[in-house]
């Protein structure tokens, strides 16, 4: 079962790192739940690229790093941006389906983008159609296989170089470790560690968790993108109802009806908003309204929305959606150059795990996805250099330890202390709460418990980066430091045995 290289996570990221390492040498791509569950499949908003006769690649560039707040890495912009365009073309070669208006791709916009530059699939169902068709590339190469329910809980490493991973086979409820001349993190988000959220049950942080036990360093992890508006039902999940409703007209109101802000200003700005609306009228949510754009156009442009939000009994057609905001996406993650490389040898980064920098203090809408791809075929053609490596072998993690705290108890904290507003009392707490929970050895651990650790780990990490960046930026917003301050104009690291730092 040892690979000449190990991709955990098959998402966007991870199947295109897949196909670019297929020839040279076995590629095994592990996935915690089946192939297809991801949070690339629930991507709907869209894949940005200045490919419209009215755009350029400049404008773009500009765009990023405007919502980024002053904490993008220059350099990563530039490459998603330049990269963009052709990523898109070879994924439409590979049989991608995006919209077309008379033959021509169809473009739209979304929030705080200076042009129409957002290609969708089937409407609302972009992710999935991306996702479909590199696995439908990637398993058609003879070098690449998968395994499906094999959660990775813990990197392997001997002397400081990354050798391998633990896998968990859930089936079969034990353990199996893998060595692999280069290893890649494309484990996805964190969405899961709180307890509003549009991510799927697989988003725990898993790849930041492990990478940091490991060693690797962690970057902006403080950072998290809350979406504004996901559908607040009682018994419903927290189905996203894209920027994109917004992109094509949608008004936010209060329950009096009004409308109460810009609906295409940033995310960040939009989802406090919405809390400051929700605290100064006592109502659980505010509402989405698009029955001005008739039915016949929601379904067409928003077939898979529409049919979710009527299962759980809202018609958009008819009347407005009740929405709240919820934990979406992580700017930071496990530090990462141009190329995926980690501060660890052999082991790489790529995807909503990675932090490269591009989406600095706050993601621009519809990037994600771009850098899934272009960051994801980059840490693949980096990983090449390695096939010819010695085979590695040893490396064992120390015994596990997991929290005393449920699951439930350790979401709640997170989303109560380190939320969409924040305060340094809050923030300490947190971090007081979770360093004097017990950590233990457990007789026979399931994914349950797996999943509990690394959820702990990383908010503890966001609670300590947050903690220490004493400013407002982007996504990161403390009542008591409401600014921004020139000293914080940095990335904060941390690292096992070190505490937070900037540079």
């Amino acid at each position: 079962m040892n690979p000449d290289f190990l991709v955990i996570g098959a998402g966007v990221a991870g199947l295109r790192a897949a196909v670019e390492l297929a020839a040279a040498g076995s590629v095994l791509v592990v996935a915690k739940d089946t192939l297809h569950e991801s949070s690339s499949e629930y991507a709907q908003g869209g894949i940005a690229a200045a490919l419209s006769d009215d755009d350029e690649v400049e404008l773009h560039e500009q765009d990023t790093l405007a919502a980024g707040d002053g904490l993008c890495d220059a350099a990563a912009v530039h490459v998603l941006v330049e990269e963009g365009p052709a990523a898109i073309q070879q994924l439409i070669e590979w049989g991608a389906e995006f919209d077309r208006q008379g033959g021509r791709l169809a473009f739209t916009r979304e929030g705080a983008h200076s042009r129409n530059r957002i290609l969708h699939a089937h409407g609302d169902s972009t992710g999935k159609e991306i996702a479909r068709t590199l696995y439908r590339k990637a398993a058609s190469l003879p070098n690449v296989s998968f395994r499906s329910f094999h959660a990775t809980t813990d990197l392997l490493a001997e002397e400081g170089a990354v050798t391998g991973a633990l896998l968990y086979d859930e089936p079969a409820r034990k353990l199996i470790p893998v060595y692999a001349r280069a290893v890649l993190l494309a484990t996805g988000g964190l969405g899961r560690v709180f307890r509003e959220t549009t991510n799927p049950d697989v988003a725990t942080g898993d790849g930041v968790a492990m990478a940091y036990r490991a060693g690797a360093e962690i970057q902006d992890i403080e950072f998290v993108q809350f979406h504004p508006t996901a559908l607040h039902v009682e018994g419903a999940p927290r189905f996203l109802l894209s920027e994109a409703l917004r992109g094509e007209g949608a008004y936010l109101r209060n329950a009096a009806g009004e409308r109460f802000t810009d609906e295409l200003a940033p995310r960040d700005v939009v989802a406090r908003a919405i809390v400051a609306e929700i605290r100064r009228t006592g109502e659980p949510h505010v509402y989405l309204d698009l029955t001005h754009r008739g039915g016949e156009f929601i379904r067409a442009r928003f077939p898979r929305i529409y049919e979710t939000c009527r299962r759980y009994g809202v018609d958009l057609a008819a009347a407005p959606a009740p929405v709240h905001p919820a934990a979406h996406y992580a700017m930071g993650g496990v530090a990462t150059d141009l190329e995926g490389r980690t501060s660890l040898p052999r082991l790489f980064a790529a995807g909503e795990a990675a932090c490269t920098g591009v989406h600095g203090a706050n993601r621009l809408a519809s990037n994600s996805l771009l850098e899934g791809v272009v960051f994801g075929a980059r840490a693949g053609a980096a990983m090449r250099e390695l096939a010819g490596a010695p085979p590695p072998e040893g490396g064992a993690p120390p015994e596990p330890l997991f929290p005393c705290s449920s699951e439930a108890e350790i979401r709640s904290l997170a989303w109560e202390k380190c939320g969409i507003v924040r305060a340094g009392g809050a923030l300490a707490e947190a971090r007081a709460w979770l360093d004097a929970r017990c950590l233990a050895p457990a007789g026979e651990p399931g994914l349950a418990q797996y999943e509990a650790r690394n959820m702990h780990a990383v908010v503890g990490l966001i609670a300590r980066c947050a903690l220490a960046r004493e400013e407002s930026r982007g996504a990161h917003y403390r009542t008591d430091f409401p600014q921004k301050r020139e000293t914080f104009a940095r990335h904060s690291t941390i690292a096992k045995g070190r505490d937070v730092r900037f540079r």
